[in-house]
């Protein structure tokens, strides 16, 4: 039975998304991501400044006057959430998780798709595949998605992108709308990056903690890596240290970049310390103009 108090945060959820969805996407979504193509409908008598190579030449014969042809998208997408659920989620030194943050991200997307009449899936993550809904429509649906999202109790403590992005290959037949969302902490995931890029409209959002690119100077501190379990105590009152972790934080954030740019794919960038929405809106509208 699911606890009254996850019951409630369902709720909040959907109240909070649901106006980001109305007020912020409304028609962004739907115009940064194309259908399966265009489907004729009809034809129409050809009004001034319409595009001429519209023109159906057999049927403006016919009538001796010019005919356009009209199509239409073909509109129904099916969008994956590929979402990390592994240890290091469980971080934030500021209002909320990063898995907190990717609930919200999740549910933004999983309404808008369904707004849109586009079926929505899910695939949960640590270093297995530990939950998988198929994709469907409705709000029902979306709520399951949510659930799972905030009650999912990982067994799983590692990260495993490629097992994950493998198993998105096998469940889907055809190509798909897939935001993967991960820390991107883990290793050796590029090659099925490069995969799933050429199957699907793959776009990465990174969750991100402001003290995962620096420490404060707090002195002697006993730390913890979520995923291995190893312990380490740091003293964060030295400057060198405190350099050499800022450093070697923005080394691994460039690589990160550096290998989406290689592979041509836009990305989205949330922390948890700022509001997600203008990350999202911001990539939305490069999208359309992309279009």
């Amino acid at each position: 039975m699911i606890p009254k108090e996850l019951l409630k945060r369902v709720r909040q959820i959907q109240i909070r998304t649901s106006r980001i969805v109305n007020d912020v996407f409304a028609g962004t979504y739907h115009s940064a991501f194309r259908g399966r193509g265009m489907e004729f409908e009809e034809v129409s008598p050809y009004q001034i400044g319409d595009d001429v190579r519209l023109i159906d030449w057999n049927v403006s014969a016919r009538y001796g006057e010019p005919f356009i042809k009209k199509f239409r998208e073909e509109r129904e997408l099916t969008v994956m959430l590929v979402v990390d659920a592994s240890r290091s989620g469980l971080f934030g030194s500021a209002r909320q998780f990063k898995l907190d943050v990717a609930a919200e991200i999740g549910a933004v997307l999983a309404f808008s798709a369904i707004r849109s009449n586009d079926r929505v899936g899910l695939i949960l993550f640590t270093d297995t595949v530990e939950k998988y809904v198929p994709p469907k429509k409705g709000t029902k649906h979306v709520l399951r998605i949510i659930r799972e999202l905030l009650y999912h109790e990982p067994r799983g403590r590692g990260t495993d992108i490629a097992e994950a992005i493998a198993f998105l290959n096998r469940v889907t037949t055809r190509r798909s709308v897939c935001f993967l969302l991960s820390d991107f902490l883990a290793k050796g995931f590029e090659p099925s990056l490069r995969i799933a890029r050429r199957r699907h409209d793959l776009i990465p959002i990174v969750m991100s903690d402001p003290r995962e690119g620096e420490l404060p100077d707090a002195g002697f501190v006993e730390v913890e890596d979520s995923e291995s379990g190893e312990v380490a105590l740091i003293d964060t009152s030295s400057r060198r240290v405190r350099r050499l972790y800022a450093s070697r934080a923005a080394q691994l954030a460039s690589a990160r970049t550096t290998m989406f740019r290689r592979m041509d794919t836009g990305f989205v960038s949330v922390q948890t310390d700022r509001p997600y929405v203008d990350p999202l809106v911001r990539f939305f509208h490069k999208r359309e103009r992309r279009r």
